[in-house]
């Protein structure tokens, strides 16, 4: 039932998402380049915003894109995409991944693992050393999996890891995870259920370290694991977890900073008008950036 009620989600939300450019910062303006790029599970599409200033031979942010593994496609992230290629001295690289319950864990964040792996290679028109991985939501959830994955595998090294409100224990039943905004909230408690079970349905792997790295010891042996800026929502019901991860993150020195969004919820930039509030985090955001790839 829960697949069923995923991929009807999924089509309503997808055909409600807005065209590229249109979102936030329409004064940015970027030609950008979609590729495809080969992966373990199959291709994937991406596109390539070059930065704005260059100087040197600049570095490269990697982006997966929100939506509770179910839902979104890269192009919901245009504007934060193009405001970081306008600010920061990197080429952007927005991937899309196989989305849940056609495809469940492990193939999104292998995928993404891959698109990283790909994006690091001396061959390309960036510095492929100097490399930054983010998203928002479950673009989040697999920026810390491929983190993890890339510090398991000695590489590719990752210079920052940008976790936007994520979901980052998807083990403790969202009922048990409040927002003061009760039934207002943007997450509720079936909608998280319906995204987690649809995304891993045998509970037994929702504890795995790479789908909840915040649930119980998950983080035990991340030391050395890239620095991380963490990015919460005050009314976001995944707010807790994501700050339970910053603390063990700062725990092993790998907390580049915790911040706290007021005044919002899950998915401020992209889901309401909070247009100042949103660029005041995203140049938090690249100032971040452009410290890890000096």
């Amino acid at each position: 039932m829960a697949d069923v009620i995923a991929r009807r989600f999924a089509a309503k939300i997808n055909s409600a998402i807005h065209p590229a450019g249109e979102p936030r910062f329409p004064e940015i303006a970027i030609r950008t380049t979609d590729i495809s790029i080969e992966t373990r599970h199959g291709p994937v599409a991406a596109t390539i915003y070059p930065p704005q200033s260059p100087t040197g031979t600049p570095g490269v942010y990697v982006n997966a894109h929100g939506g509770g593994f179910v839902v979104g496609r890269r192009e919901q992230d245009d504007a934060w995409c193009r405001f970081l290629a306008a600010h920061a001295n990197v080429y952007v690289l927005n991937t899309d991944y196989a989305l849940a319950p056609h495809k469940r864990f492990p193939t999104p964040a292998e995928q993404f693992y891959d698109v990283v792996q790909w994006a690091s290679a001396p061959e390309r028109d960036w510095d492929g050393r100097r490399l930054c991985v983010g998203g928002q939501s479950a673009g989040g959830n697999l920026s810390a999996a491929v983190s993890r994955m890339s510090l398991e595998n000695d590489g590719p090294a990752i210079s920052l890891q940008i976790l936007h409100y994520p979901p980052l224990d998807i083990v403790t039943p969202p009922s048990q995870k409040p927002s003061p905004l009760g039934s207002k909230a943007v997450l509720q408690p079936w909608l998280c259920e319906v995204f987690d079970t649809a995304y891993t349905p045998d509970r037994a792997q929702r504890s795995h370290r790479f789908v909840s790295p915040a649930w119980g010891d998950n983080a035990n042996g991340i030391a050395g694991i890239a620095p991380a800026l963490v990015i919460t929502a005050e009314f976001d019901r995944l707010r807790s977890e994501a700050k339970r991860y910053a603390d063990k993150l700062e725990a092993v020195g790998a907390l580049a900073e915790y911040v706290e969004v007021r005044g919002v919820d899950h998915g401020y930039d992209i889901m309401t008008d909070e247009t100042e509030t949103t660029r005041r985090m995203y140049e938090v955001i690249v100032a971040h950036v452009n410290r890890a790839i000096d």
